[in-house]
């Protein structure tokens, strides 16, 4: 059984601690190094099959246009306010000049569009061409280099230097832009990790009061993180990993691992306290705990995993890279984690004197010592108010089920969409280009959308199409034509009259493909597809909102069919998955809350409302359902553990709860508090994923935890653990505490499970 071999698992780690250690170190070594000789860069491909953007990017590809390269944008305006590029004698169209010379000679790029040289053939060419404002004030240098793969950060920070100089030089102010910033700028982490560990840190003393218990789910945490993220990278060098991987990977990675820790050596402390030996402490420890944790590491990789049912390759990839992170912390958890407990011995069952003041101070008795474990008796004021939840389980469920549902009521708002640039703080370069360009030319300059078509011997389809599109309200202006010679594919740059995360553009690209596009080409043999950024962005929303709703039943079944062989039950996976339904559900509503209706979105740093990025709604589902499957777990195992010692149902509710009410909280703050620092990131999208697994595991391990489930458990009473008798004879055996074996190796004596005779 899986509990025997963890036991046996966890108690040779502890037995010979640093061998284990040592294994961890060189594997992290190896790791490290295998990503700096093999590992590659991160890069988007937001396209899918099958898809109208990708058709596009097909065409523009074979026509050789250069346009599915990188590209980037250098945005100039005169520093003194009475000049104008139009007029040559302030020398403000010289310096033009200059700085597009120079940014051609910069590595890799490939041409550069010359405002200035259209100027001086006339200056309605420069103003028709969106090179040069209308007003004269405002510049645009667009950039194009080739694939990302030719690519890398020095060829951005090369055109950043770059500008840093002309800056000290030029009588212009110069922003920059691109797609060449989001594929290579540092993405957001390293300080938000940072600020995380620390503040993990800081609830792990709190909660155990030593600095070495404290230090130990840190440390295997950081060993597990390293060897994740490494593999990641070398995965980047096999195939294209999304640049937001690395960032979630980091964020959900510390958040499970330092909390995988902390129910692990809770439980330690505990057999420490009754008088085990280290060894055979960390070895009963993993048995119990590292059961759970096992079990739900693999239901948070399974559910991310799950994502490939919306066939959309990046997130696919993106899924297996985060999960890759999730189960090296799964593997540290039951094989690092009890070495660290073996090497530390029976100094982790004492409370330090800092941790027994703080202790001693918050109950009120600041000079009384009490150096029992944390968790090895449930603390009184936690049995004190399951108790009275359990007393008015009716109030109680009804109130906190009305409280998450009407948080989860701006679900009926959600849009999805692209935050673009001008979601970014002010003191980013990239935000004060996009304002320019909104400000000279409109705000759909900024994404500009792209329409490919191949005529097939229609000689007037493309003069029909520029017509057309032009025509449709939706569109502010056309570029000039680029006809491929050699395979005769038109490409149009489209300029709407929305920015990109506008919701009118979005209607526009679909007007573009169901009225527009059909009406200018006809029944003939040619053919036209739309793309560009948004279009893709507007394609993959469309594909994983569609297929969201069958991800979302497939992940419940099959968390419903796991909680069933764990917990020998009908009731208690059913409640298990409609309570977690609630806690995203009220998740996803306060992500509407603040990022599309702007409530409190200053305090994380967000300075104007956008639509929530269209892949994020379908990975939170995928890493909160798993996530909240370890407080469930962990919480109904030892619920589980009660009930099978002493048979009786409201008892094993407030034993099991209140015991593991404390850890809970102390991993819910972790979780909060890693999350949280990721939710003040620059980044839109990194915000989104901070503040939506924060405050769903916040929920879920407050009002979930603490208050629903056991009002709901009380309200069920014995039936519970119901199941009937044909179903318990058919199911396997499922991981923790349901047979003779697993309370052999638990400690914990089992009683007649509650079957329909």
């Amino acid at each position: 059984m899986l509990s025997k071999a963890l036991l046996r698992l966890g108690a040779n780690a502890a037995r010979h601690p640093w061998r284990v250690i040592a294994a961890w170190l060189i594997a992290t070594t190896l790791a490290v190094l295998a990503a700096v000789a093999f590992g590659g860069r991160t890069a988007d491909s937001m396209t899918a099959p099958g898809l109208d953007s990708g058709r596009a990017a097909e065409l523009i590809e074979r026509a050789g246009t250069g346009q599915e390269g990188m590209t980037a944008q250098v945005v100039v305006t005169p520093l003194d306010d009475g000049v104008t590029f139009f007029d040559d004698d302030d020398g403000a169209r010289t310096a033009l000049t200059r700085l597009r010379a120079e940014v051609k000679r910069l590595p890799h790029v490939l041409g550069t569009s010359d405002p200035a040289g259209a100027l001086d053939t006339g200056g309605d060419t420069a103003v028709r061409g969106g090179l040069v404002s209308a007003d004269g004030r405002i510049a645009v240098v667009r950039v194009q280099y080739p694939d990302q793969s030719r690519l890398s950060a020095e060829d951005l920070e090369a055109l950043v230097d770059l500008g840093d100089r002309l800056r000290a030089e030029l009588p212009l102010r110069i922003e920059m832009g691109g797609s060449l910033f989001y594929a290579f700028s540092d993405p957001d982490g390293g300080v938000s990790e940072l600020i995380g560990i620390l503040a993990a840190a800081a609830i792990l003393f709190l909660a155990f009061g030593s600095l070495v218990a404290a230090a130990l789910p840190i440390g295997m945490a950081v060993f597990g993180l390293t060897v994740g993220v490494a593999t990641m990278t070398v995965l980047a060098g096999v195939t294209e990993v999304p640049t937001f991987a690395p960032v979630l990977g980091s964020m959900v990675g510390l958040g499970v691992g330092i909390d995988y820790a902390l129910f692990v050596l809770a439980r330690h402390r505990e057999y420490l306290a009754c008088g085990l030996d280290p060894q055979a402490a960390a070895g009963r420890a993993v048995a119990t705990a590292g059961r759970p944790v096992v079990f739900a590491g693999g239901t948070v990789v399974v559910s991310i995993l799950g994502l490939a049912v919306a066939n959309v390759p990046f997130m696919t990839v993106g899924g297996v890279a985060v999960s890759i992170v999730v189960l090296t912390m799964v593997l540290a958890s039951v094989t690092l984690l009890p070495a660290f407990l073996g090497a530390a011995g029976p100094r982790l069952g004492r409370t330090g004197r800092i941790g027994r003041a703080l202790r001693a101070g918050r109950s009120g008795r600041l000079g009384r010592r009490r150096d029992t474990a944390a968790g090895a008796v449930p603390a009184a004021g936690w049995r004190r108010w399951i108790g009275h939840v359990s007393r008015h389980p009716v109030p109680y469920a009804v109130g906190a089920a009305g409280l998450l549902l009407t948080a989860t009521l701006p679900v009926l708002g959600l849009r999805v969409g692209l935050p673009d640039d001008g979601s970014l703080p002010q003191s980013r370069t990239e935000r004060r280009a996009y304002d320019l360009v909104a400000e000279g030319f409109g705000p759909g300059t900024n994404g500009p959308v792209v329409i490919a078509a191949d005529p097939s011997g229609d000689r007037g389809v493309v003069d029909r199409l520029v017509a057309t599109v032009a025509a449709d309200p939706g569109v502010a202006s056309v570029a000039p034509t680029h006809i491929d010679r050699a395979t005769g594919i038109a490409t149009l740059v489209v300029f709407p009259t929305t920015s990109p995360q506008d919701k009118a553009t979005a209607d526009t690209i679909a007007r573009l493909r169901t009225d527009v596009l059909p009406t200018a080409i006809g029944h003939g043999p040619a053919r036209a597809h739309v793309g560009g950024a948004a279009a893709s962005l507007s394609d993959v929303g469309q594909r994983t909102s569609q297929r969201l709703p069958v991800f979302v039943a497939a992940v419940l079944a099959m968390s419903f069919l796991l909680l069933m062989l764990v917990f020998r039950s009908i009731l208690v996976p059913l409640k298990a998955v409609l309570l977690n339904l609630l806690s995203i559900g009220a998740a996803y509503g306060i992500m509407v809350a603040v990022f599309q209706w702007g409530w409190g979105g200053a305090l994380i740093g967000l300075e104007a409302t956008v639509p929530i990025v269209s892949f994020i709604p379908m990975f939170l589902f995928a890493i909160l359902f798993g996530l909240s499957m370890d407080y469930e777990v962990f919480l109904l195992s030892r619920v589980r553990e009660e009930y099978l010692r002493t048979g009786d149902n409201d008892t094993a509710i407030v034993e099991g709860v209140s015991r593991t009410a404390r850890i809970i909280t102390s991993a819910a703050l972790i979780m909060v508090a890693v999350f949280l620092s990721f939710a003040v990131a620059d980044d839109p999208s990194t915000k989104m994923f901070g503040l939506g697994l924060a405050t769903a595991i916040f929920i879920d391990a407050t009002v979930v935890r603490m208050v629903l489930v056991p009002a709901t458990m009380t309200l069920l009473g014995r039936t519970n653990w119901w199941l009937p008798k044909w179903l318990d004879r058919t199911l396997p055996r499922g991981p923790v505490g349901t047979d003779d074996t697993d309370a052999e190796s638990t400690g914990v004596a089992p009683r007649p499970r509650l079957v329909d005779r």
